[in-house]
């Protein structure tokens, strides 16, 4: 019940989600998309650009529009190089316990294009590379009406209004006191929205 950033975090560095996605032991020689993927396309802005109700933005060509593409996925991929699992608690153990660490060289320290065009720096430690692109993920625009959908959809019904993600999105994106992703404003926001209370599955 932190931020949403917070728990960004907490899920990539978790070992277990290193071992199921393949960040743990990901290597600058040979950088593995698998957890650059999917912590986009799953678990912060999906696939296609949203407007703050959810709903897909569409371009001139009346197509939905991407919200990244192969470059940016293998930008991200060189970001997460370099992590590992923490010292065992008992030789021959894996640390499944503590968060995952960095080992510098094993990290791809040449420059990185990110999220709208943001780029981080050459030369920087793998922990300063995962915060700001974490950071550049957590800013960006979809990430309020998509994890905010997501919620709703799992909290409360599957297919709410645009208006009732709109609703919810605003608050992610400032709790009221300036404060953004907070996880407790934004799970009051889901469960005491009037769409919610019409909802006879609460």
């Amino acid at each position: 019940f932190g931020t949403y950033r917070q728990l960004l975090e907490a899920v990539t560095l978790n070992p277990a989600m290193g071992d199921y996605l393949d960040m743990a032991g990901n290597r600058a020689a040979n950088p593995n998309e698998n957890y650059a993927r999917e912590v986009l396309q799953l678990f912060s802005i999906g696939l296609t650009q949203l407007n703050q109700d959810g709903t897909p933005m569409i371009g001139l060509d009346g197509q939905p529009i991407a919200t990244y593409d192969q470059d940016t996925v293998n930008a991200f991929a060189r970001v997460f190089t370099g992590w590992n699992y923490a010292p065992p608690p008992y030789a021959g153990v894996v640390n499944y316990i503590d968060p995952m660490v960095a080992t510098e060289n094993r990290h791809d320290k040449q420059p990185k294009t990110l999220l709208e065009g943001v780029t981080l720096r050459a030369n920087q430690t793998a922990a300063k590379d995962l915060s700001d692109a974490l950071d550049n993920i957590f800013n960006h625009p979809n990430v309020g009406p998509f994890v905010s959908k997501l919620l709703i959809q799992h909290l409360v019904t599957s297919n709410p209004s645009p208006d009732y993600v709109r609703r919810v999105a605003r608050v992610f994106a400032d709790n009221g006191l300036g404060v953004r992703g907070d996880m407790k404003s934004i799970i009051r926001a889901i469960l005491l929205d009037p769409e919610a209370a019409e909802n006879p599955t609460l």
